[in-house]
């Protein structure tokens, strides 16, 4: 077992667990689809961790070709993992009422999930200039438009109560993620 291999692991698990509680608090959703009370800005954004999530598992296989790691580079990708597993579980409660009301958990949590995502994209500014300076991936030109608009909308997101901004958000920010996505070689790792 490499090192890489050893590590990825422990993050493997981490965003798992993320990637498990959404998927277990939609599960629960629709299973009591009839007496909570939706909001589907909130639906989207379950949507939208689940693909940062992969997203983001999918591009931490370019460190495999890293063979000498320092313990600064493995608690960068720790911190990201756990941060993206706290944006999973902010969603959600973990024992979800019936009658649960998804649009006032989501305004009564908003400035705590909005701060997780901003601390995220945070993380990932050393971690992609990292992955540069080690020659494990080329730094997109197109990554400081990337950044510099997920951090001023997660700022936004964090001040901004109104919900005609959130919505505009939670549409927004697959379509541009997914988007940068398919401009860059995150589309394709493996070769």
């Amino acid at each position: 077992m490499s090192l890489f291999e050893y590590l990825s692991v422990f993050l493997s698990v981490i965003m798992g667990l993320g990637v498990t509680h959404i998927l277990a608090g939609l599960s629960k959703t629709i299973h009591y689809r009839r007496t909570l009370k939706l909001f589907w800005v909130h639906t989207l954004w379950a949507i939208n961790i689940l693909i940062y999530i992969v997203i983001i598992w999918w591009g931490m296989f370019w460190w495999s070709k890293q063979v000498d790691w320092s313990f600064f580079e493995f608690l960068l990708l720790l911190l990201y993992a756990i941060a993206l597993f706290l944006a999973a579980s902010l969603l959600f409660p973990w024992e979800l009422p019936k009658d649960f009301d998804f649009e006032v958990h989501f305004t009564q949590t908003r400035v705590w999930f909005f701060a997780v995502i901003f601390f995220a994209w945070c993380l990932d500014i050393p971690e992609t200039v990292l992955k540069a300076e080690e020659g494990v991936r080329a730094l997109p030109q197109i990554y400081l438009v990337l950044i510099a608009t997920q951090l001023s909308l997660a700022a936004v997101a964090i001040c901004c109560s109104n919900l005609s901004f959130h919505r505009f958000y939670a549409v927004f920010w697959p379509v541009f993620t997914v988007g940068y996505l398919s401009l860059t070689t995150l589309a394709v790792i493996a070769s």
